[in-house]
């Protein structure tokens, strides 16, 4: 299989904002997803490039994004209007990227949530499902499921890969979620693993082998699309 090569972009959100993308393809493709990485890291990092590469190697492209504040450097996030608009730039500029095969969207933590609250709101065009890396349903330490409201006004099918471990979303609360969105939700739980999709060596398993079964899961949860 050939090497999977990533090139830089520019996202047009506005007349006045515009913020930096990396679009990543191997030499064949069956689906891209345009994804946004969590409040406090950005595109380049290691969890973001992993997902990626990883993706690549299974021949699914991705458009990975940063928000405003991001290019600001400012470590507060965008209110949900600024986010939902980088969404839509994002994913029209992913369909012009890469036209004519299926499209997803989602991303890690913040970035997924941001992204299901744009299609709550309306329809992405195009968007045949959200993946979530780690859907924060509440802040460390206080279980709540009020994050996930908006959910119900998504209509089209939703990916949840969750860690076992992950300190914003108990899975006590997410699961009946999940099970009231019907047939729109898939849950994967992780085992082991928390909100970064990190193990603790005790567990007997590596940040590696987690990787490999989030990657596996993306891939196969795709596949009916393609």
């Amino acid at each position: 299989m050939g090497t999977a090569e990533t090139k830089p972009i520019t996202i047009e959100v506005d007349a006045a904002t515009r913020v930096s993308g990396l679009f990543t393809q191997g030499p064949k493709s069956r689906a891209l997803y345009v994804f946004a990485p969590g409040a406090g890291a950005g595109i380049t990092h290691s969890f973001m490039e992993d997902v990626a590469a990883g993706l690549a190697e299974r021949e699914i492209a991705t458009l990975r994004y940063q928000f405003p504040y991001m290019e600001r450097g400012s470590g507060r996030p965008d209110p949900p209007p600024v986010c939902h608009a980088t969404v839509r730039a994002a994913i029209s500029e992913g369909a012009r990227l890469l036209p004519g095969v299926p499209l997803f969207a989602g991303g890690k933590s913040f970035g997924g949530r941001m992204t299901s609250q744009a299609q709550a709101a309306s329809p992405l065009p195009g968007v045949r499902g959200i993946i979530f890396l780690g859907f924060p349903l509440h802040l460390a330490k206080k279980p709540s499921d009020s994050r996930a409201a908006h959910l119900a006004d998504v209509q089209i099918p939703m990916l949840f890969l969750q860690g076992t471990r992950d300190e914003l979303a108990d899975l006590t609360l997410l699961q009946p979620v999940t099970q009231k969105l019907g047939k729109r939700a898939t849950l994967e739980k992780i085992e082991a693993a928390d909100h970064g999709f990190q193990v603790l060596v005790r567990s007997g398993r590596t940040n590696g082998q987690v990787m490999t079964e989030l990657l596996d899961k993306i891939g196969s949860w795709i596949a009916p699309y393609t």
